[in-house]
């Protein structure tokens, strides 16, 4: 493919798609790389994930740099100033450089009579930067946070918010899940050990490796074999609760795009799992993950407020994973555009949505049966409060395992070496 674009130009464009738009980032960026050689692809998702993980500050800085904000048609060259001062300030790209293909972009963008405009706030960046940004460090635009989320993070962990703000803003480890089928843990790490990839275990979870370094997966052995699968630590804490069995009926519920079923299956290969998701386009991930390791699952379009439009009404299972639509705010260092695409008033509409779903499918375990709630939320109503008035509605659910009726289910928070964000309470019904 001859390099005829401006990487800059399309990474302007996909954050326009995120911010204007409200797509996520992991829905724009397959399309827009498909149109880029191999090698601009890992740089194109550098400068578009940074930008929106440093959000506030390149928009502060912008508006120090101009009279006035770009809007209208113009808007995109607003986006791409961010790109050009990303590049500055967090890329090993050569200044020069940065500068010359962000003036470029304009053309590309079909504004070329502000080019001059372009390259005049990029200079002026350079010459100020120091300044600009130690002015930066005293306002809020330093936490790259929406205020409202700040809010929330401050009332529910008002000891440690700021430590989970930092750790929001770094760029996430890189866990691996060895298959268990193919090797132990420890065989595997001797594996790495030979291609000289240096991994550390996790001391809670037996299936988790950490790259002290991350690389790509060709370099990883077996990947194309199944012999790992990249899947963070705090993920793989799911089926350490629901200790799946052989021969077990197994519901992997809001299962896209497939991570925790195939975890299940290796497990518990002999188990028989139905994975079911509202989103049909996503359970294309759930498919080809299937088929990367020679796995089987009955997979299911379907609402899990709705079970019996999925599935037959005296269909009971032993086990359920219950990984419940939230609001990902564990997640937000491998997802910044959580930050921009969440609001305030969405977090009363999930926890509406979550209690429906623990409603609707409560009557699908057998007795004796093992439900897991998990999310990738670090916000007390998707979990503790969440989980306290479903023990509190259903006198026939004991919490076992994490934590007690006071202090309901175990909460993971993102620090800059360990897991996500994640949330898991076990439930057995009496």
């Amino acid at each position: 493919m001859a390099n005829n674009y401006n990487l800059r130009a399309i990474a302007a464009t996909a954050i326009s798609q995120v911010l204007d738009r409200g797509q996520s980032l992991s829905a724009v960026l397959p399309e827009l790389q498909q149109k880029i050689n191999d090698k601009d692809r890992a740089l194109l998702q550098e400068l578009c994930f940074g930008c929106l993980r440093v959000l506030p500050q390149l928009e502060w800085c912008i508006q120090q740099l101009m009279a006035k904000v770009l809007t209208g048609k113009q808007r995109p060259l607003h986006y791409l100033l961010m790109v050009g001062l990303y590049q500055l300030l967090y890329t090993r790209i050569p200044a020069h450089a940065a500068v010359a293909e962000t003036v470029n972009g304009a053309v590309a963008l079909k504004r070329p009579q502000l080019k001059g405009l372009v390259n005049g706030v990029m200079r002026q960046f350079q010459r100020e930067q120091q300044s600009l940004l130690e002015r930066a460090q005293q306002n809020d635009s330093r936490f790259m946070h929406p205020s409202w989320l700040l809010a929330r993070l401050k009332q529910a962990y008002p000891d440690n918010w700021e430590s989970i703000v930092d750790a929001n803003n770094q760029r996430p480890p890189m866990w691996l899940r060895v298959n268990r089928l193919h090797h132990t843990r420890d065989e595997y790490l001797a594996l790495l050990q030979e291609v000289e990839i240096e991994a550390i275990p996790h001391p809670g979870y037996p299936d988790a490796l950490r790259l002290v370094v991350p690389c790509s997966v060709e370099r990883l052995p077996g990947f194309e074999q199944g012999w790992i699968t990249v899947q963070d630590a705090s993920a793989q804490g799911c089926i350490t609760f629901l200790t799946p069995q052989n021969g077990e009926q197994i519901l992997d519920l809001c299962a896209a795009p497939g991570g925790k079923t195939t975890h299940i299956l290796e497990a518990a290969p002999k188990a028989h799992v139905l994975a079911v998701d509202i989103d049909e386009t996503r359970l294309t991930r759930v498919k080809e993950n299937l088929a990367r390791l020679n796995m089987h699952a009955d997979v299911r379009q379907g609402d899990g407020r709705a079970p019996s439009t999925w599935c037959d009404d005296g269909k009971l299972f032993d086990r359920i994973l219950l990984d419940a639509p939230c609001s990902a705010t564990g997640v937000i260092r491998r997802h910044p555009d959580i930050k921009w695409l969440r609001r305030d008033r969405d977090i009363d509409e999930l926890v509406i949505v979550q209690k429906e779903i623990l409603d609707a499918i409560w009557p699908r375990l057998k007795s004796g049966g093992v439900m897991v709630y998990a999310t990738c939320s670090i916000l007390p109503q998707e979990n503790q409060l969440q989980i306290t008035h479903f023990l509190q509605n259903h006198s026939d659910a004991e919490l076992v395992e994490t934590g007690d009726t006071a202090h309901p289910g175990i909460q993971n928070i993102p620090a800059p070496e360990e897991g996500d964000g994640f949330f898991y309470a076990k439930i057995v019904k009496r």
